[in-house]
């Protein structure tokens, strides 16, 4: 299967370089940075990435307003315009270990539209959270599933897979989510469209390098979401389509 990887960065110098030599090195997967015009230099270094892994690593240098999910429609609309038979995203932090791409490429090649790497799936799997930030979380996705009606345990995991028919299947002219409830939406409309969604299991741990992205405005983002996607259909998610 043609394998192809989504990674969002702003300010990650440090962190890129060793995810990309990992994932180079461990798989045949191919590598879209896009990048937000993080400050620090990071598109310098993805591009000296993509001379250094010709044909394996290519950038996308984003313009106008900055925000995770514009970067990963971006990244979302080039993937769809190539060849590619299965999107993967990723954080580029090194909070998802590239260990796990081959269950979720596996998983989604086999039997499910949408993998999506759990950090709740058979308990706790997080290392180095604050108990406030592990509270948060798993609050989030407690709420997300009442509001909503999704039952994956993991709605806000931005480690995923998608086929490339039902990442195409998305309204993504409709996605208005600019930070991490653009997570939620898409799993959402994945849904609602009729995917299958999977989750694979993983051990998330707290980035190594640089600081989090979490602020004020990103949380009542995220509170918000799953109300308007409750008030864009009129109503719950009646027959989520997920499968263990």
């Amino acid at each position: 299967m043609n394998v192809l990887i989504i990674v969002p960065t702003y300010n990650e110098r440090d962190s890129l370089p060793v995810l990309a030599r990992q994932v180079m090195a461990d798989t045949p997967y191919r590598l879209l940075v896009v990048d937000d015009r993080s400050p620090d230099g990071t598109g310098q270094v993805a591009d000296e990435l993509s001379g250094e892994y010709p044909g394996r690593i290519e950038v996308l240098h984003r313009v106008g307003t900055r925000g995770l999910g514009l970067s990963y429609l971006d990244g979302f609309r080039h993937a769809l315009a190539g060849d590619a038979d299965l999107i993967c995203q990723m954080d580029a932090d090194l909070s998802h270990d590239p260990r796990y791409l081959p269950d979720l490429v596996g998983k989604a090649s086999d039997t499910h539209d949408v993998v999506v790497g759990s950090r709740y799936l058979g308990g706790v799997s997080v290392v180095n959270w604050p108990i406030r930030r592990l509270v948060l979380s798993t609050f989030a996705n407690w709420y997300v599933r009442t509001v909503t009606g999704l039952t994956i345990r993991d709605a806000t995991s931005g480690y995923r897979c998608w086929r490339r028919q039902a990442l195409a299947g998305l309204p993504l002219d409709r996605i208005v989510s600019q930070r991490y409830a653009f997570l939620v939406e898409t799993v959402f409309e994945a849904a609602r469209a009729g995917s299958t969604i999977g989750e694979v299991p993983i051990i998330f741990i707290e980035r190594r390098q640089g600081a989090s992205k979490m602020s004020g405005s990103v949380l009542v983002e995220s509170m918000i979401m799953p109300w308007r996607l409750f008030l864009r259909h009129r109503g719950r998610l009646a027959t989520p389509t997920v499968r263990p």
